[in-house]
């Protein structure tokens, strides 16, 4: 249908669908009600080459391109987004902003146990006191006095994959009197002194992916480790974003269309009346909207992955491309997943079934990497340039 999709995204797709019905879908609901992290499967999407999709062979990844990743997130999304989480975050969040930013040293040293699955990566910018205004973190590195080392103190949340990260990619203040601009990105080994995980956080959806605090005290980040220069962590922070946010529109955009798969067999299976339930025209004007809302969301990914990559050669940002498409393909996901839930009826509310499931992993699409009233303020003042 498109022939911007190639034999080889079409490959990458199906190898996602298929590890995704056989070895994730077994266990998602195992692992959504314990919320237990799902760390077998996850060292396995790594050997597959899910968890570095983009990140060229010389680094341990798969050398391909934003399509195919927002394609193969999608097929596993579609089976669980808790797993879609962790793939993202390490695709979105961690390699990419490693490889845009980060040296030839820090790449061979911190990128390629990540794209390779053998170690898991996270991303930390959030705070307990700042979230959407990251120009109000109180977290601190200071530079000691022989410039060789950072110390850092202070508490981050809402970390995704916190309680089992090996490398963290944190964003902290180190000239606080300059907000935004005083923000410096550093690359962090969770495994020195200083560094502890605080509470895990109880989550309504996407219980699988583990989120939690973390805490540093006096932690010792060398100079060397240090991502970018200093005062550069806001700008890093917003173009990592820019593709976090493709990601996030491919994961809602998987529960998206789970939930309207699962519709539309039901449908076609529950009768009521005499008939069919997808005979009424209630069911069909909800299915048709349904459908209409999934596949604008898919183009407008597709559009933000065409974006981004162009951006690769020329140098430009896709930030109202990316942001469109979280947008909306988020807010699809809530609202798809309501309206099957009301086709369902009763089932749709039982935990018998995985739509409850669908509905409270949607919700999350619409809040982290960017809340949706974040995301239309990126879009107007992309259209307007004003600030």
């Amino acid at each position: 249908m498109f022939d911007f999709i190639t034999d080889e995204h079409e490959m990458i797709q199906q190898a996602a669908r298929d590890f995704a019905q056989n070895e994730i879908a077994p266990i998602a609901e195992h692992h959504d009600h314990t919320g237990e992290f799902p760390l077998n499967t996850v060292r396995k999407m790594g050997q597959l080459g899910f968890m570095g999709i983009e990140v060229p062979e010389e680094y341990g990844g798969a050398g391909m391109d934003t399509l195919a990743y927002a394609l193969a997130l999608t097929e596993i999304c579609k089976v669980d987004a808790s797993h879609g989480t962790v793939m993202s975050v390490n695709n979105s969040l961690y390699c990419h902003g490693l490889l845009l930013f980060g040296t030839e040293e820090q790449k061979q040293k911190y990128v390629v146990p990540i794209a390779t699955g053998e170690k898991i990566g996270a991303y930390s910018l959030t705070e307990p006191m700042s979230g959407s205004d990251a120009g109000t973190m109180v977290s601190r590195a200071v530079l000691n006095e022989a410039g060789t080392h950072y110390v850092i103190n202070g508490t981050k949340s809402w970390v995704t994959s916190a309680p089992f990260a090996d490398i963290i990619v944190l964003f902290t203040m180190t000239q606080p009197e300059k907000k935004h601009k005083g923000v410096t990105a550093f690359i962090i080994e969770t495994d020195k002194p200083g560094f502890a995980r605080g509470k895990t956080e109880p989550k309504l959806g996407i219980r699988a992916s583990a989120t939690s605090e973390i805490i540093f005290e006096n932690y010792e980040c060398p100079v060397e480790n240090r991502l970018g220069a200093e005062g550069e962590g806001f700008k890093i922070a917003m173009t990592v974003l820019d593709a976090g946010r493709i990601g996030i529109a491919s994961q809602a955009l998987g529960i998206a269309e789970a939930a309207l798969e699962a519709s539309i067999a039901y449908a076609k299976e529950r009768e009521a009346f005499g008939q069919k339930i997808g005979q009424f025209q209630m069911i069909q004007q909800k299915l048709a909207d349904m459908k209409c809302r999934v596949d604008a969301s898919r183009l407008l990914i597709y559009q933000a992955c065409l974006a981004k990559m162009a951006g690769k050669k020329t140098g430009g940002r896709y930030s109202m491309e990316a942001s469109m498409a979280k947008l909306f393909a988020s807010e699809t996901a809530m609202w798809v997943t309501t309206q099957a839930i009301q086709i369902h009826g009763g089932m749709g509310y039982s935990k018998e079934m995985p739509l409850e499931r669908y509905f409270r992993d949607a919700k999350i699409t619409e809040i982290y990497e960017g809340t949706s009233e974040i995301q239309r303020m990126v879009i107007a003042r992309s259209l307007t340039g004003l600030r």
